[in-house]
């Protein structure tokens, strides 16, 4: 197949589940362009009023970096051909929950990554999604099997 796939890899951001899956998706060959939002916590918090200007009040701050978010992510994820999102165990993904939404609400196609002690908690988003993978290479084997038909 001719396609380039366009990916988008949503939410935790502490450990590289994102490296693993390009690496992943490299080995195996499988034409796929990947997309994430600012991944560095401190450019993403900061971001709205370091470029539009200060802010005294948290709310006002948190504010404006995420609406200066929300341009690449809702950007990106309009543009996703799939949209995987990983929950991790250590924090809350909010924003992660809230992409995965926003992806359902477009009808893009989810997939779920996270550890089955996750499972009730998610347990709606997991139902939006058309795959729960449980680890970095499972997300590849989809893609895989997605893209070029093969096991």
């Amino acid at each position: 197949m001719s396609k380039t796939w366009q990916v988008y890899l949503s939410g935790e951001i502490h450990t590289d589940w994102r490296d693993q899956i390009e690496a992943g998706t490299k080995a195996a060959g499988l034409p796929v362009v990947f997309s994430a939002p600012v991944t560095d916590h401190g450019s993403s918090d900061a971001c709205g009023a370091d470029i539009l200007g200060a802010e005294d009040n948290e709310f006002w701050y948190d504010n404006k970096g995420a609406k200066v978010n929300s341009i690449r992510t809702s950007t990106l994820i309009k543009g996703a051909d799939i949209v995987v999102v990983r929950f991790g165990d250590k924090y809350k993904q909010w924003n992660a929950a809230f992409d995965a939404g926003y992806a359902a609400a477009l009808n893009k196609p989810i997939i779920t990554l996270h550890d089955p002690d996750l499972r009730h908690p998610l347990k709606e988003v997991d139902g939006a999604a058309l795959a729960w993978a449980q680890e970095p290479a499972q997300v590849v084997r989809v893609l895989k099997y997605v893209i070029d038909g093969t096991l």
